[in-house]
Parts: structure tokens; C-alpha cells; sequence
């Protein structure tokens, strides 16, 4: 007679075990310490053992994964199973044979957290001067919180630390992750504050969550980011600044009106806020259209992605595949439910527009640019161990990223092309490992001239110190729900959309492997490297 060992989901033959080795006893599903095994050696007690432990453990609502492939760290062959005398109640002859595929590993560390991402909201991203313009940046990134706690019922009081990205800041609320929060109805005991790195700052807020997480000192965070375009602080010129500041000071009369005098039509002209890189005097538009030039990139190529980008975009909100989108009644107007730059055009409409910044003979268009954006975004990031005790459902390991800088002046906006090989190679994997990728669109220009440079054995040798090119990611894992050019881009709170992003579409397409990858002002970057929960922990029902 065989002899089986069983738990409540499997049943193998006792020869199965004992060909493996000691190590590959240690990682094998059947040796795992979260399922209690018994040597059994009559079918009889095999079927009423299996009876027994299915029942408690629908007690206590264990759910076990059907797939060794996504349980086995290491990359190996998974294991065919081959059951005679008695059959698994939950594993059909057809997912024996799923099981014999190829296993893709965890990335997870040995001695380090599992951090998850929870959920991701945002407010629907609007051109600038529309419905959000008589609201400030904190009503916003209010709406976005107060959006997350209701998607995901958690207590206001649950969250250990609250970090929010913004990039022009409103005076009046500085810190506005603090004044968002306590808008929102966040306990005032939960600290916060306000990061700022350009177009990744969302990004940023959401690293600097796990890394309190994985340092011990917090074991849920709330990240976002929050931009408001349509009132944005101008200033006074430094001349006209410093006589107020001197009238403020003067004691006398005389002193008052002699400052008042002073005052020239020239100290009467605004500071709007800087558009240029601070370092090269050159806005992000004309560097876009060098960098365009300098791949060869044609105007024919970038308006060819913008009507892909929005039709994309449009095709994903009419199946709501925008699941990230939260509803907001806007004070005093109507509520709004959906992003309104969306414009599917045609290629013919798209070539009427005359070039934005290097004039006339540049490429880079107002139709070809991601647009002036107001919103705000959230996430909820936690470690898993306490995601899973608050009852959650992950959507997404966050398992590593990298920051890269590079030169602003001919390279300010090529970072995910330097990002993209380090985070690979820090996990071991290749492009082709990869399921979905999301690249932060600021414009069709830059998104074309990375993918050329990542395409290219000459960019990889010279400028990467590779020995090839690292390759470019094929256009069917790429932004295939729109981006930032037909979504919108509110500065601070894009990090957030582009992670939330990949986690639904591996969720929707079936994937283990999302990359995010988005450059910023200062020519710096950050690439996300995100693996899908379910995949490594599929449900199966008994």
C-alpha cells in the first residue's frame, strides 16, 4: 500500500517527498510550516483526514493557493504531481497539469518586510481653470483621502504616518499633507508632512513610506501627492519685495514716503512661477524637443502616441477600467467622476498645431504635451503582516526601486532610461520578465526618445557601460489605459496614479511584473518595480 502525506488541499505520494532534497524540502509548499501534514497509509483515513481539516479550515477561512509555481521562490522546474490510490478534492486533472509550468520568483529578501500596497484613489485628474478652480490644493488632496478611507473602511485612527508630494506650494498650507489630513478627519495624533521632487513627488512620498515601514517605525502609511495648477502664487519682483519689506521697518513718516517714492513701473512687473529648469534657464518643452531631435524622433512619431495615448485612455474609461477614479462633489458645482482631458483627435488635427516651444520648425506640440492638471491621489501602503491581521486584501508587493540623476541640460528627461536596467538588474530580471509596464508620458517626444535609447546598442555601451542595449518594452505592456498626456498630469499626484495603474492592470491582464518608470525636472527619475499579490497567493475554494 502507498503511503500519502495530506493536508486539507493536497495529498501526495509518500515517493514524491522523499525524492527531494533536504533543501528542496524546505522550500516545497508540502514542507511549509502553515500546513499540518500527516503520514497516512489507507486511502479511507486519507479521505476522512481531508474531510476533517477542510472543515476547520473553513472555520477559520484559510485560503490556500492552487499554484506551486507562484509558491516556490526559487526558479525552478515546479513539480508534477502524479496521485494514484487517492485524489486532491480541490485540484482537477487540468490544474495538474497548469502546475508543470515554469515558477517566476517572488523577489522577495530573506530578513526583510513584505510591504504591500492596500488601495489607491485619486480624484479625477482636470485641466487646469475648469471645475477645481475656485477650490486650493488641500480641498483636494482632502477629497483623495477622505476617498481612501471610504474605499477601504479603514479607522482614521489605523494609519501611523501620513506623507504627501507637491510641487508648487500653496503659502498658506505649506505642509499640506498635515492640514489635507486633518481636513480628512485623521486622528491629530498621526504625524505628517510634505515632500517636493518635481514630477515625482507622489513617488517619493510613497518610498519614503516604505522605508518607515521596513525600518521598523510604522506599519501603515498613507502616501499621495496633490498639485492644484489653477491658482498658483505669484509674486511680487525682489524690488518691489524688498521696499515693502523695508516700508514694514521704517519708524518715521519721512522713512515711509521716502520708500514709497522709490517705487519705479518696473518694480510693478510679477514673478510667475518658474517654468525653466532652475540650472539651465530651459524649459521642460524645449529640452523635450531637443531630446526629440537627438533620437530622430519625427512629428509624425509623437502625434502618432498622443492619439494613441488618448484613445487608449478613452477606450479605459468607457469600460471603467479606471477603477482609481473616486467621485467628488465640487463645493458649489456639479460632482465630478471623470478625468475631461480625454480628446481623441486624428493625425490630421493633430498636425494643425504649430510647434509650443522651439519655433518653427520644432516637433513638440500643445497636443503632443501633457496638459496643465489640478487633482490629488492616495495610497495606502502597509506591511503585510498587518494588512492581512486588519483583514486586507493586497493588491501588490512594492518590492524595490531606484533613484538615478543625470545631466539636466541634454538629458533631463531620459532618466527611465538609466532607471530601468538598475532595477532589473537588482532583481535579476529582463524586460522580457516584465508584464506591464507604465512610463510617466510628459511628453510623446520623451516617451519616443527613451524607447529609442533603451533600443539602442550604441546608448547602451556608451552612455549605460552595458555591452548591449537593454531593449525597449513592447507596445503591447506599454500604457495600454492611457497616460499622462490624454489622463492629465497633476505634478505631485501622478506617482501615485502610475503605481495604483499597475497593480489593476496586472490584476485585469493576468501579470506577476509591473514597472513604473517616470522622469522629473533636474533630470533625476524613479523606477518602481511592483509584483501582483494574487499571482503569488491565488484563492481556491474547496
Amino acid at each position: 500500500m502507498e503511503t500519502y502525506y495530506v493536508s486539507s488541499l493536497w495529498c501526495v505520494p509518500r515517493h514524491f517527498f522523499d525524492q527531494l532534497g533536504e533543501t528542496d524540502q524546505s522550500n516545497c509548499l508540502f514542507c511549509r510550516g502553515s500546513a499540518v501534514w500527516s503520514r497516512v497509509s489507507e486511502p479511507l483515513h486519507i479521505y476522512i483526514y481531508i474531510f476533517v481539516c477542510c472543515y476547520i479550515n473553513v472555520l477559520l477561512n484559510i485560503e490556500y493557493s492552487l499554484f506551486l509555481n507562484d509558491i516556490i521562490e526559487d526558479d525552478k522546474e515546479c513539480f508534477s504531481l502524479s496521485v494514484s490510490g487517492a485524489r486532491s478534492l480541490s485540484m482537477t486533472a487540468q490544474l495538474q497539469a497548469q502546475v508543470q509550468t515554469k515558477s517566476k520568483k517572488t523577489l522577495a529578501r530573506p530578513g526583510v518586510k513584505n510591504i504591500v500596497l492596500v488601495e489607491g484613489v485619486r480624484t479625477p485628474f482636470l485641466l487646469s481653470g475648469t471645475t477645481y478652480a475656485d477650490l486650493m490644493p488641500h480641498d483636494l488632496a482632502r477629497a483623495a483621502l477622505q476617498g481612501l478611507l471610504h474605499r477601504t473602511g479603514l479607522p482614521k485612527d489605523a494609519v501611523d504616518y501620513i506623507i504627501y508630494g507637491t510641487v508648487i506650494q500653496e503659502v498658506k498650507t505649506s505642509n499640506v499633507a498635515r492640514e489635507a489630513a486633518l481636513g480628512a478627519g485623521f486622528s491629530d495624533k498621526i504625524p505628517a508632512h510634505t515632500v517636493t521632487m518635481a514630477c515625482i513627488s507622489s513617488n517619493q512620498a510613497m518610498t519614503s513610506a516604505v522605508g518607515l515601514i521596513a525600518a521598523g517605525q510604522c506599519d501603515s502609511v498613507v502616501a499621495g501627492g496633490v498639485e492644484f495648477m489653477s491658482d498658483v502664487p505669484i509674486r511680487h519682483s525682489r524690488k518691489m519685495r524688498k521696499t515693502m519689506l523695508s516700508l514694514n521697518r521704517a519708524k518715521t513718516l519721512g522713512q515711509r514716503l521716502s520708500l514709497i517714492g522709490s517705487i519705479r513701473l518696473a518694480h510693478l512687473s510679477p514673478e510667475l512661477p518658474a517654468v525653466a529648469e532652475f540650472s539651465t534657464a530651459e524649459t521642460m518643452g524645449h529640452s523635450a524637443d531637443r531630446l526629440a531631435a537627438a533620437f530622430g524622433v519625427s512629428r509624425i512619431e509623437q502625434d502618432e502616441f498622443a492619439v494613441r495615448s488618448h484613445t487608449l485612455a478613452k477606450q479605459a474609461q468607457d469600460a471603467g477600467l479606471l477603477q482609481d477614479v473616486i467621485s467628488f462633489k465640487v463645493p458649489g458645482r456639479d460632482i465630478v467622476s471623470k478625468d475631461n482631458g480625454i480628446r481623441p483627435s486624428s493625425m490630421e488635427q493633430m498636425g494643425k498645431l504649430k510647434p509650443a516651444f522651439v519655433k518653427p520648425h520644432g516637433t513638440v506640440t500643445a497636443a503632443n504635451s501633457s496638459f496643465l492638471t489640478d487633482g490629488a491621489s492616495a495610497a495606502l501602503i502597509m506591511s503585510e503582516e498587518k494588512a492581512l491581521a486588519m483583514g486586507y486584501k493586497p493588491k501588490a508587493y512594492l518590492r524595490d526601486f531606484v533613484y538615478v540623476s543625470q545631466d539636466p541640460k541634454d538629458q533631463l528627461l531620459l532618466g527611465p532610461t538609466y532607471g530601468t536596467p538598475k532595477v532589473l538588474e537588482r532583481a535579476g530580471l529582463t524586460m522580457s520578465d516584465i508584464d506591464v509596464f507604465e512610463f510617466h508620458e510628459a511628453f510623446a517626444g520623451q516617451i519616443m526618445a527613451n524607447m529609442k535609447a533603451l533600443d539602442s546598442d550604441w546608448f547602451g555601451q556608451t552612455y549605460l557601460g552595458r555591452k548591449s542595449k537593454v531593449g525597449a518594452p513592447p507596445m503591447e505592456k506599454f500604457n495600454l489605459w492611457g497616460g499622462s498626456l490624454s489622463l492629465g498630469h497633476p505634478f505631485g499626484a501622478t506617482g501615485c496614479r502610475l503605481v495604483t495603474t499597475v497593480a489593476h492592470r496586472l490584476q485585469k491582464e493576468g501579470g506577476q511584473y509591473g514597472l513604473v518608470a517616470a522622469c522629473a525636472a533636474g533630470g533625476q527619475v524613479i523606477t518602481v518595480l511592483k509584483v501582483y499579490y494574487e499571482c503569488l497567493h491565488g484563492f481556491s475554494a474547496i
